[in-house]
Parts: structure tokens; C-alpha cells; sequence
């Protein structure tokens, strides 16, 4: 299946144009591009995977303190990488892997200190939005918990790109954030480069080799309803993303513009807006399980 990165031809060849030249674009850890393909033979077993992270230590160890920590909760400590793939399972252990890899990638750039910490802060608030709601949604539509923790964590993952990798760019869509203050951050990035952050994100996942479902997600979460696939992931993080905004922002009074919430996309999944808000005292519990990752993410 072809993923459509942008909804105007000529949008998606700038793109891949601009993008194409930036000749570093991040490249996955060799232990997940290896995972992704064993992945695809329906007859892979733990111990495949297992002998997989075996062959880099470092992942191995990130992955088994993700597993242990308070994101799963799990009564016993595991001691190795295919313990965790048994008792975790395979999909939670390959995102564990995309979380790891995503980390160790941006943590080693020379980016501002204070934007990263908000960044990531922000993609995890998402990230546990999307595991609490693909719970709470459950009975309207069926979503993966583990795919929703990726793509709500992955979904602003163009604005890394931007910062690390579009240096004038980024200033000039700093300047204007100052002067329109009520337009939101995709608005004034199609304004200065042509394109937002989500189309980059889509792009990164395309040339990770992520999933569609995921890279749908990260192009489409500001506006779903464009995405004509029938993919209802891109819906899950766009209300997650006003989820976390909502519960996060109004606390430390450090938000940017967010466009008004449409009730049309809440009514697609079959939730209200004020039912949406009401998780926010349960969005709060379940991102305090995100320590271990911003560790990892701050290359602790």
C-alpha cells in the first residue's frame, strides 16, 4: 500500500525534494531494521527476537529497564530480553525497541536543552493519551494499545527533524510563533517551508520502514479526516494530542496555539468532548509512569 504523504501532488514533491537533501536524515539502530523483517515471517518465535536485541547490549538494556518499569507494572522483575519478549509479547517488545531507537537518535543531537525536554514531555503526555484511550474506546473501535503508545510518541517527530536538521527554517517559524499567536504550529511551518510536521514525520517513517498504519498516524494527526484509508489511528492521536494539551497545558500555562477541537472527529470515534476532557485526572496517573523513558530520552 502506498502511503500518501501530503493531499496536493505538488506539496508531497517539494517534500521529498527539500527532505531528499538533508543527506543525515536519521537511520534506525541495525537491531530494529532486523527485528521489523523477522516480524513479517508469521513463524517468528521469542527466541528469534531475543537473539536479535542479544546482538546489541545497549538496546537489550534499555529494553529490559522499559519492561521493568512502571509503564507495565508487572508484579516480578525480568532479567532477559526473552523473558520480556514472553511475557510482554512481541509487538510490546518491538515498540519498546522503536522507543529505545528513537531516543538514542535525538539524544545525541546538539539540540536546545529546554525544547527537548518539552518535546519529549509532550510526545510521551500523547503517547500515554493514546494507551489510555485505545482502552477507553475499546467498545466504539478496536485499537492496539502498543501501536497507540508509538504513534502518539512518534506523532510531532517532523518537528525533531525540523530542529535538528532545518536550522533557519526552525528561527523563522520561532519568529512568527511571537508575532501569530493564535496559529497553530502546522499552520506557520506550511506558511515558511511549504509542508508541517507531519508530512516530515511521514517521510522519517517511511524511510525507517514503519508501518503504514503508524506513518498515517504521524501524517495525519491534525487532520484525520483527510486520510481516506480507513485507518482510524490518525483519529486516536489527534484527540490524544488535545488530550494531553488540555490536561498538561492549562497546568504550566506554556501552550501555543491548538486549534479548536471539531466535535465531528470526536463524534467519529463515538465520545463527547467533555468525556474526552474528563480523562484528564487519568491521563495525569498514567503519565506518571513515563520517568523511565525520559531518561532514556535525555540520554541519561
Amino acid at each position: 500500500m502506498t502511503v500518501k504523504l501530503a493531499v496536493d501532488s505538488a506539496v508531497e514533491e517539494k517534500i521529498l525534494r527539500v527532505v531528499g537533501g538533508i543527506n543525515n536524515l536519521p537511520t534506525p539502530p541495525i537491531v530494529f531494521s532486523q527485528i521489523q523483517k523477522v516480524l513479517n515471517n508469521p513463524n517468528t518465535s521469542a527466541f528469534d527476537i531475543a537473539a536479535i536485541l542479544q546482538e546489541d547490549p545497549a538496546i537489550s538494556a534499555k529494553v529490559l529497564k522499559l519492561t521493568n518499569s512502571a509503564y507495565y507494572g508487572l508484579a516480578r522483575e525480568i532479567e532477559s530480553v526473552r523473558q520480556a519478549v514472553v511475557i510482554v509479547g512481541i509487538e510490546a517488545v518491538k515498540n519498546l525497541v522503536l522507543s529505545a531507537s528513537v531516543f538514542d537518535t535525538f539524544s545525541k543531537k546538539q539540540i536546545d536543552k529546554e525544547f527537548q525536554d518539552l518535546f519529549w514531555r509532550h510526545s510521551l503526555a500523547v503517547a500515554f493519551a493514546c494507551r489510555l484511550l485505545a482502552h477507553k474506546l475499546r467498545a466504539q473501535m478496536s485499537f492496539d494499545s502498543e501501536a497507540s503508545f508509538s504513534a502518539g510518541m512518534l506523532h510531532d517527530i517532523g518537528k525533531m527533524v525540523i530542529s535538528v536538521f532545518m536550522l533557519q527554517e526552525q528561527k523563522s517559524i520561532i519568529g512568527l510563533m511571537k508575532t501569530k499567536t493564535e496559529t497553530p504550529d502546522h499552520a506557520l511551518e506550511e506558511e515558511i517551508l511549504g509542508y508541517n510536521h507531519g508530512h516530515i514525520g511521514a517521510l522519517l517513517g517511511k524511510h525507517w520502514k514503519l508501518p503504514t498504519k503508524l506513518i498515517e498516524a504521524v501524517n495525519f494527526h491534525h487532520f484525520p479526516q483527510l486520510n481516506d484509508s480507513g485507518n482510524n489511528l490518525p483519529y486516536l492521536v489527534h484527540l490524544a494530542d488535545h488530550l494531553a494539551h488540555h490536561t498538561f497545558d492549562i497546568d504550566t500555562g506554556t501552550r501555543h496555539f491548538i486549534e479548536p477541537l471539531e466535535s465531528s472527529i470526536c463524534g467519529f470515534v463515538g465520545i463527547g468532548v467533555d468525556d474526552l476532557f474528563g480523562y484528564a485526572n487519568s491521563l495525569r496517573e498514567e503519565y506518571g509512569k513515563s520517568e523511565t523513558f525520559m531518561e532514556m530520552a535525555k540520554g541519561l
